[in-house]
Order: C-alpha cells, then sequence, then structure tokens
C-alpha cells in the first residue's frame, strides 16, 4: 500500500511562508527559518503547497504508508531541534490526539531532552514536556493553524459524565446530533486520528444525511462518519488510500457505505471494496441505498 506525502528540501527553502496557508491541515510550520512538515500524520498529500513555492522546494512523494508510529516521528523531529518539537506537540494537543501527545511526552522523559520552558515559547506545552503530564485540547481557543474547518475535533461523549446527569444523552438542541468528530470530508479528515481506531465507521454519500429525517439515529449512533461524493470530488485514489488506512492501520471493526439510488454512487462502495483488497484485511462491508426521499431500498453485506 503506497501513501502520498509531501517532502521538504531544506536546502532549497528560504522561509518565505508562502506555503503555509495553502496547508489546510497546518501541517507545515515556519520552524527556524524553515518550512518543516511537523505532523506526518495530517498531511493529506493533496499537495497544495507546492504550487505556492518559489524555490521548488516542496515535492510529492510516494512511500509505502506505515501505520502512524509517534515514537519514530519524534526521532526525526528531535533532531530539528526544540522549537520543531513545541510546534509538533502543540498541533497534537491543537487536535486532540491525546494519546499520540502522551506518546511523544513519553518519548521526551525518555531520551532525556532539555525542554526547560524559555521566554517567547509556549511555557504550558514545555513545561508539561518536562513534567511528563500533557496538557488537553481546549475547544474554545482558536485555531493555531491551518483551515478552522480542518481542526479535527472528538465529540464522543464521556459516558461517565452521561451517567452522572441520569439521562442516556446529555440533550443540548431538539434533536440531539450523533456526529463524534470532525472534520468528516474524506479528503480533510486522517484515517489513522484516534476516533477512527477500532472504530464502526459509516462512510456516506455527501448527499444522504440530507434525504434521511433519522439519519442520525438509524446510522450514525456510535459510530465514526466520513463522507464523499464519487461524481463530483477529485483525486479519488487518495480516497481509496485512506480508507486502506482505516483498514488495515487503524483496525476498524465494519465499514457501512450508505448510497443514494442514483447509478453514480455506485463508485462509493467500489471504493471500499478496492481499499478492503488493498489492506489484505476482511473487514465487514454493508451496503445501504436510500431513495431520493430517504427510504431504504436496500441493504447487505458486500
Amino acid at each position: 500500500m503506497k501513501r502520498k506525502i509531501i517532502q521538504i528540501d531544506e536546502e532549497k527553502c528560504n522561509g518565505c511562508g508562502l506555503c503555509i496557508p495553502n496547508c489546510q491541515e497546518g501541517a507545515i510550520q515556519i520552524i527556524d527559518d524553515k518550512a518543516r512538515l511537523i505532523s506526518d500524520l495530517f498531511c493529506d498529500g493533496l499537495g497544495a503547497c507546492i504550487g505556492h513555492c518559489p524555490e521548488g522546494a516542496i515535492e510529492i512523494i510516494e512511500r509505502e504508508a506505515e501505520p502512524y508510529n509517534e515514537w519514530k516521528v519524534m526521532e526525526i523531529l528531535a533532531a530539528k531541534g526544540r522549537n520543531t518539537i513545541l510546534a509538533h506537540l502543540e498541533h497534537l494537543r491543537d487536535h486532540n490526539e491525546q494519546e499520540f501527545l502522551n506518546e511523544a511526552i513519553q518519548y521526551i522523559k525518555e531520551n532525556n531532552i532539555d525542554m526547560s520552558p524559555k521566554n517567547n515559547e509556549n511555557q504550558e506545552m514545555a513545561a508539561a514536556a518536562v513534567t511528563g503530564h500533557a496538557v488537553a485540547g481546549k475547544e474554545s481557543e482558536p485555531v493555531a493553524c491551518g483551515c478552522p474547518g480542518s481542526r479535527t475535533m472528538d465529540f464522543r461523549i464521556d459516558e461517565e459524565q452521561v451517567k452522572a446527569a441520569g439521562t442516556d444523552v446529555p440533550v443540548t438542541v431538539d434533536t440531539p446530533s450523533e456526529l463524534k468528530q470532525w472534520p468528516i470530508q474524506l479528503h480533510l479528515l486522517s484515517p489513522q486520528a484516534s476516533y477512527f481506531r477500532n472504530a464502526d465507521v459509516v462512510l456516506a454519500a455527501d448527499c444522504a444525511a440530507f434525504s434521511m429525517g433519522n439519519f442520525h439515529a438509524k446510522y450514525l449512533k456510535g459510530k465514526s462518519l466520513a463522507i464523499a461524493c464519487p461524481k463530483l470530488d477529485s483525486n479519488k485514489e487518495s480516497y481509496v488510500q485512506k480508507l486502506t488506512s482505516m483498514i488495515a492501520d487503524a483496525k476498524i471493526n465494519s465499514l457501512t457505505v450508505i448510497m443514494m439510488e442514483v447509478s453514480c454512487c455506485g463508485g462509493l462502495l467500489q471504493m471500499a471494496k478496492t481499499a478492503r483488497e488493498q489492506a489484505q484485511r476482511n473487514v465487514p462491508i454493508k451496503m445501504t441505498v436510500l431513495s431520493v426521499q430517504g427510504e431504504l431500498l436496500e441493504e447487505e453485506w458486500a
């Protein structure tokens, strides 16, 4: 299984920063006057940054995809210095990847990397790296990187808080949403984000939730979500790659593909089957077909 990812030539990079606004995931930052990829996990490989580099310092490479390994990432980033490490820790915190953040801090401790807080830097994060106590993501803070619409957010309910409240669902609106994460568009999400690991996943056509009035209650409750349009979306090869990573690396439990009755929607199921073949892991796939008025027309295991 191959994966596309950007590679930055630091010899050519002049630190102009023109690539930064075009990395919607905030995976590139200027550190010590050089553009650096601080998050392998959130690089989508689309290459939007390439056309904005006047020095030709960025290229897309294709390599064998391996499950994301925070320890290996830290080995690479540690060689680039404390500023790069801090940027990586902050990025994990901002995307609510608490498990990886804890692993990164453990790496710092075990390798005796000096992260003592200094002036003009994130004192809280540096202190966390020293003490070994990771700070939790703060939903109320402004996004420090990339597009706010692509920031990873985990909405899963704390079951203990629900029990303490004495209700099954904390009702905050007339009809509670069952959405447990953000983003949901397949191009924007990371297939190895924490909410996909060992999860039941719904891959839905963009129109599905609009046609079915009880989509959330019937199909989304307790599941993670990805949406796509096999007719209008570009670079569908990356869709297959991401689905393959969900199956092979995140080890999802099941994949429910929800399509509309229109013929072009069939491409969604084909992408899922292709990903399963490439992942060489027989994850169960359920095919669900809805009418344009949201009626269930067909449902079977593929």
